[in-house]
């Protein structure tokens, strides 16, 4: 009976530990590449503010090829816990190709605010950005403060540029130049 058991058992496969590491490894690659990929939103509009002649505070979309829904100002926090919505809007209709701006501290035609924002605070850093509903596409945001609106004037609009070697930098254009310039920026 012995000899039997003996014939139909199965030996133990062992691997050797470089085959072992190199698999191990090949697997942490692969979790790690799953974990990072297809997460987020893929952009396609550049956010960015302006202001009025009398300082009110503007929304500026640019949709470069797709569509958004709407926008959000928030505290800008790398705390999650500490970022808070400032204001948020959604368009009547979907944004497509090109330039949409509205007053963000009062009520704008085509436009239904969900929460409207007080004056914006000194010292904090607000971040506005656009999204759709479905989450297929987002607007990169642009990060700012009230000191930089202060310095803003009319026709120059606030944006998150990101130059040919992926640096990016906050910079303020023209309308013009912002509309010709910014979905290359991507």
């Amino acid at each position: 009976m012995r000899g039997l058991r003996r014939q139909g058992a199965m030996r133990p496969t062992t691997m050797s530990r470089p085959v072992f590491r190199r698999f191990a490894g090949a697997v942490a690659v692969g979790a790690a590449l799953a974990s990072t990929s297809g997460c987020t939103v893929p952009v396609d509009a550049v956010a960015g503010i302006s202001v009025t002649a009398d300082g009110h505070l503007l929304g500026v979309m640019l949709v470069c090829g797709h569509h958004i829904d709407g926008a959000t100002l928030y505290v800008d926090s790398d705390d999650t816990d500490k970022t808070v919505t400032v204001g948020s809007w959604t368009s009547d209709r979907p944004l497509r190709a090109g330039v949409a701006t509205w007053p963000l501290d009062s009520a704008a035609a085509g436009w239904t605010t969900t929460k409207s924002p007080g004056p914006l605070a000194a010292g904090t850093t607000y971040a506005f950005y656009g999204w759709t509903k479905d989450n297929s596409w987002s607007a990169g945001s642009v990060s700012f403060t009230r000191a930089d609106r202060d310095r803003l004037t009319p026709g120059k609009v606030l944006y998150d540029s990101i130059s040919d070697d992926g640096d990016e930098s906050t910079v303020a254009v023209p309308l013009a130049e912002f509309k010709a310039e910014a979905c290359r920026d991507m």
